[in-house]
């Protein structure tokens, strides 16, 4: 498969992740349950986080930057 292309399919489901996440964080109040809250979270955070690295590694890989990913 071209480059270009798993790029851009690993972008498409890199975005549904993101919205997925996103959807969730309003529906978090709705358990009522602080301690369950604070952890779903910090897990929908580390999730954010990750989804970004992701999408900033395909930006280099797009770019052709060969320096190193931070």
């Amino acid at each position: 498969m071209e480059r270009k292309l798993v790029i851009q399919q690993i972008r498409e489901q890199v975005n549904q992740i993101a919205g997925n996440v996103t959807a969730m964080h309003p529906l978090v109040p709705g358990l009522a349950d602080p301690p369950a809250q604070g952890e779903l979270l910090k897990a929908l955070f580390e999730l954010t986080k990750n989804v970004e690295v992701i999408k900033k590694h395909l930006l280099k890989l797009e770019k052709g930057d060969d320096s190193a990913l931070v």
